[in-house]
């Protein structure tokens, strides 16, 4: 039980976004997940009132929004998100597959606790800037 191959786990649609699939596991405590997002893709600016959440680009490039920062972030890179940060990511440069942990576990749903956000127009206009830019 708990052992888990990424390879043999179900791979259901976000919520937040139909277009990413999401490979999820529920602890006591804690929930976690292998999310891929095509191209271009994933939920809008949102933030988390109840869960604290850690994310680790395992493949391809996310633009990320992250309170005031904005930043491209690569396999191997690890973000650390507060509860009640507005925050997004858009995969850019091609697909892009990551694993978070998010606390509590609440439910086990990875949005569970997902509340859209003010100002997703102004990250969306800073992805096509990013996108122009060539990053």
């Amino acid at each position: 039980m708990p052992f888990y191959k990424i390879a043999e786990m179900q791979k259901n649609r976000a919520t937040a976004n139909p277009q990413q699939f999401v490979q999820a596991a529920v602890g006591e405590f804690m929930k976690a997940g292998i999310v891929t997002k095509p191209d271009e893709e994933g939920p809008p600016l949102h933030m988390h009132p109840n869960e604290e959440q850690f994310t680790l680009v395992i493949e391809g490039k996310l633009h990320f929004v992250l309170g005031d920062e904005e930043r491209i972030c690569e396999a191997g890179d690890l973000i650390h998100i507060p509860r009640f940060v507005k925050h997004r990511s858009r995969a850019i440069g091609g697909p892009a597959v990551f694993f978070t942990v998010k606390s509590p576990a609440g439910d086990g749903d990875l949005d569970q606790d997902y509340n859209k956000a003010e100002g997703g127009e102004e990250a969306e206009k800073r992805f096509e800037q990013a996108k122009t830019r060539g990053l």
